[in-house]
């Protein structure tokens, strides 16, 4: 019979079908604090080239084996590693193939599959807040049909008796209502509906993101001049010969959801369209002639007409969130990622809204820094890629996003990228005390321009548009719950460094932690280093501090 090797790796590897657990660095004990999420992997395989197949079933044995959760990783088709064929020679891969990326809930009796092929399972140990601090071992023992020995490893995590402080970086990773709608084939807001994106929004919240796109009309985003989404308007509008009255109950509804998840923070959806704000969002109304679109690609954004809907809209908008006790938690989009040619007209928008948004925090993303610079967006969102010139101009409450154009140089959670490199982001943003962090794709389920519904599962690029990894960091399961991935938890990971950074900073102060940041020099959006072993020793470095100081 084959013989069948398993041993733990760290969560920044990354197992290929093709490769051999021997190749992949040891690793068999690790350190958490209270309140964290800690991961690693178990990497398995038959150590011979025999063509076998072997079921196995997986057992934990520990004082603690009830905060561990096991989950299978699954690899998935990448057609479009990279962004237009840009290489910065960083990432994994760059050819088209089978990526390890999804994870599964283990089947019944936590049966694997041993084959040739290397593959792994993700190991979470949950640490509660009131755990007992010391050092748990953790046995794995792989048996067969007949209960017969196949494999066993053993790993260690020590626990950090000092509580994680909360999270204060703000995230928001963009929710697509109507793409869960298509995808479960349920109506939009029906009751199995408002349960699907309970689901989803929880493992948002359970990932670090505590911001919500708000959609109170449906989000003039990533949709094709002149075609429309699924209609996902919060408030309903009628039309009378008096003006407009506003329904508010769908809304409520919402933010109630939101708030019984953990959802802090709410961004309420685009108010014109993007890439320069010319038209209004696809807006539908009670009117006289029936339900009907009132606003969207024929209406000028900076029109009478739309105007005056806004000046009647948003006070009454403003008013409702006072009253569900979240207006101080609210910020408004005009126009995502206007680009300088597009000044006049994103100009001309935001005056119809002035006085009416008067006091309120407005934020869009941008990479253009004339657009800061000449007083058109007072919060911006800056990719990441053109953030230098925000930050030698010293702004308070910066915040950062990237998507698919941050491909070179810069971290990104793209499939074909190293969980290493996507996790740097946490000490990037610690660094530079940037105030939150956006990122357009948690579940977006169509091709560019939502012109088609494309099946994550067989489609991870949005259609040849965007690399794996950007669209989604979450599948849809058949229950109507959320499939996590390799790429969303190297971002969670991030999360959890920087709440580990910010207790060693109370304890040692903030050069301290900056000294082991910058232990191999100074850190950047764009230099940094991104392999596995510094990625893993800063952090242990990190719990050290904050262990020898409580």
């Amino acid at each position: 019979m084959s013989n069948i090797i398993m041993k733990p790796i760290a969560q920044t590897e990354k197992c290929f079908l093709d490769e051999s657990v021997y190749d992949k660095a040891d690793y068999s004990k690790g350190s958490a604090l209270l309140g964290e999420r800690f991961s690693f992997q178990l990497a398995y395989q038959f150590d011979d080239a025999d063509p076998v197949k072997k079921a196995g079933f997986l057992s934990v044995e520990s004082p603690i084996a009830d905060c561990i959760h096991l989950q299978r990783v699954d690899s998935v088709p990448v057609r479009y590693p990279l962004y237009c064929g840009k290489d910065d020679g960083a990432y994994l891969r760059t050819q088209p193939g089978l990526y390890p990326d999804l994870l599964r809930p283990i089947t019944e009796e936590n049966c694997i599959y041993i084959t040739k092929e290397l593959q792994a399972i993700w190991i979470d140990v949950r640490v509660p807040e009131n755990m007992q601090g010391g050092t748990y071992p953790i046995h794995f023992v792989l048996q067969g049909w007949e209960k017969e020995i196949l494999a066993e490893a053993d790993f260690t995590v020590e626990v950090i008796p000092a509580l994680l402080p909360e999270q204060t970086l703000q995230v928001t990773q963009w929710f697509h209502p109507d793409c869960l709608a298509v995808y479960y084939n349920v109506e939009i807001f029906s009751d199995r509906h408002w349960e699907i994106m309970e689901s989803f929004l929880q493992t948002a919240v359970d990932n670090g993101i505590n911001m919500i796109l708000t959609p109170v009309f449906t989000p003039p985003l990533d949709t094709a001049i002149g075609r429309e989404r699924p209609t996902v308007q919060l408030v309903d509008v009628t039309q009378t010969e008096n003006g407009w009255n506003f329904g508010f109950e769908k809304l409520k509804r919402w933010v109630e959801l939101c708030e019984s998840v953990g959802i802090r923070y709410y961004e309420i959806s685009h108010l014109f369209t993007q890439w320069g704000a010319h038209h209004a969002p696809k807006i539908m109304a009670n009117t006289d002639t029936g339900y009907r679109q009132i606003f969207g690609w024929g209406t000028d954004a900076a029109g009478e007409e739309y105007r005056s809907f806004l000046n009647a809209f948003l006070p009454a908008l403003i008013e409702e969130m006072q009253n569900l006790g979240v207006q101080d938690r609210m910020v408004f989009h005009l126009s995502d990622e206007p680009g300088g040619d597009k000044l006049e007209s994103y100009l001309a928008a935001k005056e119809g809204v002035k006085e009416a948004l008067q006091g309120q925090t407005v934020m869009d993303a941008l990479s253009d820094f004339s657009f800061y610079e000449q007083g058109a967006v007072e919060t911006p969102v800056v990719s990441i890629d053109h953030i230098e010139p925000y930050l030698e101009a010293g702004l308070d409450h910066l915040w950062a996003y990237y998507c698919c154009c941050q491909c070179e140089q810069v971290s990104n959670r793209f499939v074909s990228m190293s969980t290493a490199r996507n996790r740097m982001i946490g000490a990037q943003l610690y660094k530079y005390n940037i105030a939150g962090f956006l990122q357009w794709g948690y579940n977006f389920y169509f091709t560019e321009g939502s012109l088609e519904f494309c099946d994550p599962y067989m489609c991870t690029d949005g259609g040849f548009w965007v690399p794996a990894g950007d669209a989604f960091s979450v599948y849809p399961a058949p229950d109507g719950t959320a499939y996590e991935t390799i790429h969303l938890l190297g971002f969670t990971a991030a999360m959890y460094d920087m709440r580990a950074f910010a207790l060693a900073e109370k304890l040692c102060g903030r050069q301290a932690v900056l000294d082991v940041l910058e232990s191999r020099g100074e850190i950047t959006f764009k230099e940094y280093p991104c392999d596995q072993a510094f990625v893993l020793e800063t952090r242990e470095k990190i719990n050290r501090l904050i262990a020898e100081h409580i």
